[in-house]
């Protein structure tokens, strides 16, 4: 099922440090309480191993320029960067 309060992802290759564990969920899994990651600095950090400026990518949606990592401030989680 999914839960908006705690996500896993599995990453490898691409620029992404080996062997990493990044942040922690409580004691049952249901939300994550250190280094938590937002989806936007997902999508940013994605998008910068992918070699492309996230601050500047950009698409037009119905008349409007959009960001692909929305209207909130995202970042690269540099942590997990070789």
């Amino acid at each position: 099922d999914h839960n908006k309060n705690a996500m896993v992802s599995w990453m490898a290759g691409g620029g992404v440090r080996g062997g990493l564990s990044h942040g922690t969920t409580d004691e049952i899994g249901f939300a994550a309480v250190e280094d938590k990651v937002s989806v936007p600095d997902w999508h940013a950090t994605m998008l910068h191993i992918l070699g492309l400026d996230y601050q500047r990518l950009s698409y037009y949606r119905n008349g409007l320029e959009e960001k692909l990592t929305g209207v909130f401030e995202a970042r690269v989680v540099k942590e997990i960067l070789a």
